[in-house]
């Protein structure tokens, strides 16, 4: 039994299917300019296999959210969930076989690729008895499978492209068929695309990326600028889902709808200027004033019992890996072992000296615990009740210098703090702590000290990611100036 979809019609208007087992089998690589139809064409499959395979959508765009509309997808957001969330939500995904959208639209890039890596490498790690059949769909794959580093850090990208990899060369034992679709073929890693055996090749115009696509549908030069003719919505597929030999599809008509600005011609305002002036300055310095969006509220308390579960598992996977492990042994006198008050200001002590070290911001989550963990052990500090998640929230208090505010305000910006996602925490309480007190806001240099970058540009987009979630207020001005708010800060303060 074979299960077939209509995707298109070719030239004579006959239509065009694919053939979903065989494409579970073999894999789907998609490429197109923008303004091709790609995000068409990726609507269409995933509208008419709907009702037969599990569905799972990396979306960066948010663009495909809309599927829940007309069908049973569930919108996870990227930025509402921990890192662990992420990944129990996506073993979830693969047990109960739910079709899903990741959107991960209000991310900042590099947060991004790192949730979109941890949400596929927990797909790929199921337990065996969960490895039913799903399609894995990754719009602008360049992004998680880049051909170069660029501005990512190294341990993000071997994090992705090792996520990307697993799920295009290991993920069909799994059930997982990989669909990628990119821009430009000469951005996304060759390893990556190598392993699809179908590909549907839409409108480019780069040399390189004609020369690729021509090499993939075997196709001689000559033959290559078809597809610089391409019409939009109009493809060249190969493959055994598709046809042995390649054939021009024109992808037909979806149901749902992404959230694209017109593209069409508009008619302009019919005001005139002096009112067009009003409405742009009209209590533009009130607005100008206000806040973004109020801040998150706090994440509340975590269970009591899941945390102890939590750690105690976290500890028994280090020591599986060999790393050293702190324990609560006592030294050789027993009656000098520090108390929970005495144990807590010695842990916060050395995390202290270990964030206050040149370059420790720059070094891997695992190398810092591993460095904390030894000198805990070195001078009988108990520490097996600080897992890598209270780890890293701790050395971002260092890093920002929250011990050196007094108890109260310390305490408020802890609160502020709660909702704050781990992997931008630092920067924002360098922020914070600075208002508290009264010093200018830190420049990039510092923020990229405190973040671990040495990329200004990163420190830019991390302003603007901090700004769009409400936790802060940036006031550019024209002489080069900026002033920063951390939202919420001046009522905790009053408050404590």
């Amino acid at each position: 039994m074979t299960a077939q979809i209509e995707i298109g019609t070719d030239s004579a208007g006959q239509g065009i299917c694919v053939d979903i087992e065989e494409l579970l089998a073999t894999r789907l690589l998609v490429q197109g300019n923008s303004g091709s139809g790609k995000s068409h064409l990726l609507r269409r499959l995933l509208e008419q296999t709907a009702g037969l395979v599990q569905q799972v959508v990396i979306d960066p765009e948010g663009d495909f959210t809309s599927l829940a509309d007309e069908f049973d997808h569930i919108v996870i957001d990227g930025a509402a969930h921990s890192v662990r969330e992420i990944e129990a939500l996506a073993g979830r995904v693969r047990q109960h076989r739910v079709s899903v959208v990741l959107a991960l639209d209000e991310l900042e890039v590099e947060q991004q690729i790192r949730c979109a890596a941890l949400f596929l490498g927990a797909l790929f790690d199921a337990p065996r008895e969960h490895w039913y059949p799903a399609l894995v769909v990754v719009d602008e794959a360049q992004m998680f499978a880049p051909s170069a580093a660029g501005e990512l850090a190294e341990e993000t990208r071997r994090l992705t492209l090792s996520a990307m990899t697993n799920l295009m060369c290991r993920g069909r034992k799994r059930g997982l068929a990989g669909i990628v679709a990119t821009q430009r073929l000469a951005k996304l890693a060759k390893n990556v695309a190598a392993e699809a055996s179908n590909f549907l090749m839409g409108r480019t115009f780069l040399d390189i990326d004609m020369q690729r696509a021509a090499d993939l549908l075997g196709m001689d030069r000559r033959q290559a600028e078809r597809i610089r003719d391409l019409q939009r919505g109009h493809f060249l597929g190969l493959g055994p889902a598709i046809s042995r030999r390649p054939v021009a599809v024109h992808i037909g008509t979806v149901v749902t709808g992404g959230k694209n600005a017109a593209e069409g011609l508009m008619p302009l305002p019919e005001a005139k200027g002096d009112e067009l002036e009003a409405l742009l300055h009209s209590e533009l310095a009130e607005e100008a004033a206000e806040p973004v969006r109020p801040p998150p509220p706090p994440r509340p308390a975590p269970d009591v019992e899941q945390a102890i579960t939590e750690r105690a598992a976290a500890q028994a996977e280090r020591e599986e890996r060999g790393e050293p492990v702190a324990t609560n042994e006592p030294c050789a006198d027993e009656d000098s072992s520090p108390g929970p008050q005495d144990g807590e200001a010695a842990v916060t002590r050395i995390v202290a000296d270990l964030a206050a070290e040149e370059g420790a911001t720059f070094q891997s989550s695992a190398v810092l615990f591993r460095n904390f963990a030894q000198r805990c052990r070195q001078q009988g500090v108990p520490s097996a009740h600080v897992d890598m998640l209270e780890f890293r929230r701790l050395f971002a208090f260092a890093s920002a210098r929250l011990h050196e505010l007094q108890s109260p305000m310390r305490e408020a910006i802890e609160e502020l703090a709660q909702g704050v996602p781990e992997d931008v925490l630092a920067p924002y309480l360098a922020l914070a702590v600075a208002a508290a007190q009264g010093r200018p806001a830190p420049d990039e240099d510092e923020l990229a000290r405190v973040y671990g970058s040495s990329s200004p540009s990163r420190i830019r987009r991390l302003l603007e990611h901090l700004e769009r979630q409400g936790l802060i207020v940036v006031r550019e001005e024209f002489g080069g100036g900026r002033t920063i708010i951390v939202v919420g800060l001046d009522e905790a303060a009053a408050e404590s």
